[in-house]
């Protein structure tokens, strides 16, 4: 093996960026770029993945040249990517034959009523761990078969290739045709237990096999990759909340973590059996290393957390940069009555309902920009706090502990409000560029740079953490509060 340095690309619904670690798992260098979102119609969001290939192309040069090292620097690169977000390419040109479908998307609401039909919403629960829901490949993939002309046919005959944006970035990489569990468990297609793709789900969905990639370990080498990174294994994929989970280490069953994104979602290693939830929650696959079995997670699903600030900023104009949020909210005691439950496209866990828009409630003319700023930043911590619950409920173990992630940690009243409305620890790590680092750490095992797990844990450290300081009388009235305001936004759309 040569090569000093591991390489993350982390592919995001914003923006592709790519991360370069040394031994001690610290950040060498960073490159970022942001790409376009589309929206044809209410509820349809899009990406054009060729826009997206060339954008990890170019970071990827950045974080080289910023590093000082060729590709020939790498021992291997890793991949994690916005999960559920569907790609179908042709295999001769390698080009899309349409925009990416984003996991945001809703459009496959009416034919979601249809699966219902043609296959049990339980039996589809225990089969793969998902609620029928617009989040998901499966059904993306099956609304583009419908809908782009002679697709079906083309799809019937092998001539066009299905993919998460894993799989796509894994075939302009190396011309491998391979997605590994963790994201082939967010398709709706896979079981659970055999980890291989479902005869009766792709028969339901009317997917036919030929397209689908190979499922493979998280972290495995895929093959080499040629151009920008000529020469690199191309070790490791990951869905990017189960790379999160990776880079905080929570290896043992009970550990979680909350990353803090566009969306916030919270994963509870569960060990080497699934669990099924009764409280909303999504059962997913946390990781699997080549030669071992794999682990399980509990997940609860929050849509709108970091994309909530962005709308404060980009369509009211309230504040100029994100970051400006927690001074604005700062210039008030409270909330003064006021609550935002940000269902833009329904709601996600623990409710999962389609039918939800989201709602401003309890104004009055007392409220100010401050109040609102603060209920929106507080609207992330009632949402954790509705997954926790869930997640207590299915699991027999009560968290003690929150780890968190993600650009919204740097928002120390936030972090504050989760510590006390979760009434438990949250700690923050020293290095939160955690989703590349889980990347980064599952392509150096699969390529000998790290010797094992307890070597990565022993690079964990924590940067800071915040104990909860609420009375517990006054977090029950504002939770009840919320749940009122939660009922609000359902029954919207007919």
């Amino acid at each position: 093996m040569t090569g000093e340095f591991v390489a993350a690309i982390d592919q995001g619904t914003t923006s592709s960026r790519c991360i370069v670690f040394d031994r001690a798992g610290a950040v060498v260098s960073v490159a970022q770029r942001e790409h376009r979102q589309h929206f044809p119609q209410p509820g349809w969001v899009e990406h054009d993945a060729e826009e997206i290939w060339a954008n990890v192309q170019q970071v990827v040069r950045e974080a080289l040249a910023a590093a000082g090292i060729g590709p020939d620097g790498l021992a291997a690169v890793g991949i994690t990517n916005q999960r559920e977000t569907t790609v179908v390419w042709d295999r001769a040109t390698g080009r899309p034959v349409a925009n990416a479908i984003v996991w945001q998307d809703t459009r496959t609401g009416p034919l979601l009523r249809e699966l219902a039909e043609a296959y049990d919403e339980e039996r589809l629960r225990a089969r793969t761990g998902l609620t029928l829901a617009t989040y998901f490949a499966g059904p993306k993939l099956r609304w583009l078969l419908d809908h782009v002309d002679g697709l079906r046919e083309r799809a019937e005959r092998g001539e066009v290739l299905f993919g998460t944006i894993d799989s796509w970035l894994i075939w302009k990489l190396t011309g491998r045709h391979v997605t590994d569990v963790t994201n082939a468990s967010r398709t709706m297609l896979m079981d659970l237990e055999t980890l291989d793709w479902d005869p009766e789900l792709l028969d339901a969905m009317r997917v036919p096999a030929a397209m689908l990639p190979e499922i493979r370990c998280s972290a495995e080498v895929y093959g080499t990759a040629d151009g920008v990174l000529a020469g690199v294994p191309v070790a490791s994929a990951l869905g990017d909340q189960q790379a999160a989970l990776f880079g905080q280490t929570c290896f043992q069953p009970g550990e979680a973590k909350c990353t803090y994104g566009t969306g916030s979602f919270l994963l509870l290693n569960t060990g080497a059996s699934p669990v099924t939830s009764r409280h909303g929650l999504l059962t997913t696959v946390a990781y699997r290393i080549a030669g071992q079995p794999a682990v399980y997670a509990l997940e609860g699903a929050i849509a709108v957390t970091g994309s909530l600030v962005q709308w404060l900023r980009d369509n009211l104009g309230l504040i100029s940069t994100a970051p400006q949020i927690e001074e604005l909210a700062r210039t008030v005691d409270d909330n003064g009555g006021c609550y935002v439950v940000p269902a833009f496209s329904g709601l996600f866990a623990p409710y999962w309902r389609s039918d939800a828009r989201g709602v401003i409630a309890g104004l009055t003319g007392y409220i100010t920009k401050g109040h609102l700023a603060r209920a929106v930043l507080e609207a992330s911590g009632w949402q954790t706090r509705e997954v926790i619950d869930a997640m207590n409920a299915d699991s027999d173990v009560t968290l003690h502990r929150l780890r968190v992630d993600g650009g919204m940690t740097a928002n120390a009243l936030l972090m504050q409000f989760l510590a006390d409305v979760l009434d438990v620890p949250v700690v923050r790590p020293r290095i939160t560029e955690t989703t590349s680092l889980g990347a980064a750490y599952a392509a150096g095992l699969a390529v000998g740079f790290w010797p094992d797990l307890t070597t990565l844990r022993e690079h964990w450290r924590a940067d800071a953490q915040w104990t909860p300081q609420m009375d517990p009388a006054l977090r029950d009235r504002e939770l009840r509060n919320w749940r009122k305001a939660v009922q609000r936004t359902l029954d919207w759309v007919e």
